[in-house]
């Protein structure tokens, strides 16, 4: 018999009722170092007192009017995030899947009301995650995430990751745009180079084409600055954010230059959440600490840190992990002989939650205010899960 919660999730035995900071508390008392974060949303961690302010007096407030109406919170957090990006404007959503769609949809207006219609391609790269809606596994194209759910939305290719001459090759009549993860999450935490990504501008530069960078896991401090793309010092089209954006409330936001939105005009698109008071007041107190430089800096400061213990981890355990991979606190753990899956469930035995990707990846991605007290225990644990996995290897 089918359970009432529909069983699309192959769940770990734990329930958690309490998160503080860094830690997450099981129904049994248990204390979890949490180096996953929600998959990467909580970057303040669990119950941050900021958050819950801010959250605390909005709900007192007015919780949801919908976009029929002016809303204070929403056009504050747009006007951050276009002081502190390349955008010149931004569409609220509740998650990162919506915002593929909207990317996409964007990128595709842009060149109907250019007088091209025929521009609807977009060019992706193997390894991609963009979300699970049909645009999302279209966009992707990964056996894995479209598998059954044909047929599928027609005008997407993908290449090599980081074979930009494929991607290149493939630009024709009809394309309208090259979408790509500065940081790879999903795939195996596999950042493109900095030089990978100015090639790619100048690639869609030469041809006339848009840039949709999706930022959605590596965005928000991630990698040690706001957006993981302006280590590279370009900027895209558009832009997709969500998970970090709200510190573990539901909100995701399409951010674009006035040229790339152009075709956006009332009545082309719309959402009856997104961007409502309550998650725009927690995101906006999310951009108050994280686009701070002092802030971003203790971000890299703590990236070195853990790094650092991770490479050490690493060479103690040559039959358990083979590099360590990644940008900021956005790292993996690449297994060697050992199942990314049999170490996450030994960080579980020994206290420490991660996070599973492919090409055997153990991900790990702490609150951004994870304390050094808390790296240094969280390799600790690791070490023994590490320990664990090459003894029952």
């Amino acid at each position: 018999m089918i359970p009432s919660v529909l069983p699309t999730y192959n769940r770990a035995a734990l329930t958690f009722e309490k998160g503080e900071g860094s830690w997450m508390i099981e129904a049994d008392g248990r204390r979890f170092l949490d180096l996953g974060a929600g998959i990467a949303v909580n970057v303040l961690g669990h119950a941050n007192p900021v958050l819950v302010e801010a959250l605390t007096e909005q709900a007192g407030k007015l919780w949801h009017v919908s976009n029929l109406y002016n809303i204070t919170q929403q056009q504050a957090l747009a006007d951050k995030l276009v002081a502190s990006t390349f955008a010149d404007t931004v569409f609220f959503t509740n998650s990162g899947t919506e915002c593929c769609e909207l990317a996409v949809k964007m990128a595709r207006k842009y060149w109907n009301d250019k007088g091209q219609p025929e521009r609807v391609e977009i060019i992706g790269f193997e390894g991609a995650f963009h979300g699970r809606s049909s645009a999302g596994i279209a966009a992707a194209g990964s056996e894995k995430l479209v598998a059954g759910f044909g047929p599928l939305l027609p005008g997407f290719h993908q290449v090599a990751w980081g074979d930009l001459d494929a991607a290149k090759a493939l630009i024709g009549d009809q394309t309208a745009a090259i979408i790509v993860e500065p940081v790879q999450g999903e795939g195996g935490i596999r950042p493109m180079a900095d030089e990978d990504l100015k090639a790619l501008r100048t690639i869609c530069d030469e041809a006339g084409i848009l840039l949709i960078m999706d930022e959605v896991q590596c965005g928000v401090g991630r990698t040690g600055k706001l957006f993981a793309h302006e280590w590279a010092g370009v900027t895209p089209d558009i832009m997709m954010v969500a998970k970090g954006i709200g510190g573990g409330f539901p909100l995701g936001a399409v951010l674009a230059t006035e040229e790339a939105a152009s075709g956006m005009v009332a009545g082309t698109h719309g959402s009856t959440y997104g961007g409502n008071p309550l998650a725009c007041a927690v995101g906006g107190a999310v951009m108050d600490v994280v686009a701070e430089d002092a802030f971003l800096a203790e971000v890299n400061r703590k990236a070195g840190l853990l790094r650092q213990k991770l490479e050490g981890l690493v060479a103690e355990h040559p039959e358990v992990f083979e590099e360590v991979r990644g940008a900021g606190l956005m790292l993996g753990l690449k297994c060697s002989n050992a199942a990314c899956g049999d170490v996450v469930a030994a960080g579980y035995d020994n206290e420490v939650v991660t996070v599973p990707a492919a090409d055997n990846v153990v991900r790990l991605l702490p609150p951004l205010n994870i304390t050094d007290e808390e790296i240094a225990e969280a390799v600790v644990r690791l070490e023994k899960a590490a320990a664990q996995v090459g003894a029952e290897g």
